[in-house]
């Protein structure tokens, strides 16, 4: 079976949004975390906004840390308004949590989810997400979208935590009760 794996970016008051914030704290640790992630997936799981942005940028970027990888892994993008999709992606139909339930059950490794705020909290009250990768940098933005919006509490338990030198914490957490 395969688990949803949720990596996000994040800053000190939870704020995900654009973060082109990240910049001057990303170094190749960080990108080493980012690498294990990506290696251990079968497949990107994606909401339509990030979806864009992505195949918008990585195939134009081939040289990029990771790319191959990003360029090569297949995509499932949850939309409501595509119609077509390109970049080695499908679009899922219909119910999404059903869909994605059913990704699950086929053999293999990881879905991973970067960005995509509104899919993630989507896929967290229908209790799909396995394992959330947190990255907290360490600045406060005050306004911006937060990662985790609905008032539909869920517990987690700590797998890991590292600290980068340029201070970012990696956190690792599984739901309480998967």
């Amino acid at each position: 079976m395969c688990k949803v794996v949720a990596a996000e970016y994040l800053t000190l008051d939870g704020v995900m949004e654009n973060p082109a914030w990240t910049q001057p704290y990303f170094n190749d640790e960080l990108g080493e975390f980012q690498g294990e992630l990506m290696q251990a997936a079968d497949a990107l799981l994606l909401g339509r906004v990030t979806y864009e942005a992505f195949a918008g940028a990585w195939p134009n970027m081939p040289d990029a840390p990771g790319a191959d990888i990003m360029n090569r892994l297949p995509k499932h993008v949850a939309s409501r308004t595509l119609q077509t999709a390109e970049w080695n992606a499908e679009i899922i139909q219909g119910d999404v949590a059903a869909a994605v339930a059913k990704l699950k059950e086929e053999p293999g490794q990881n879905l991973l989810i970067y960005g995509s705020g509104q899919l993630v909290e989507y896929l967290r009250q229908h209790q799909l997400i396995d394992t959330y990768r947190l990255m907290v940098f360490p600045l406060v933005l005050g306004t911006g979208k937060r990662l985790f919006t609905a008032e539909i509490g869920s517990d987690f338990k700590l797998k890991s935590s590292h600290t980068t030198s340029t201070g970012v914490l990696v956190l690792t957490y599984e739901r309480a009760n998967a």
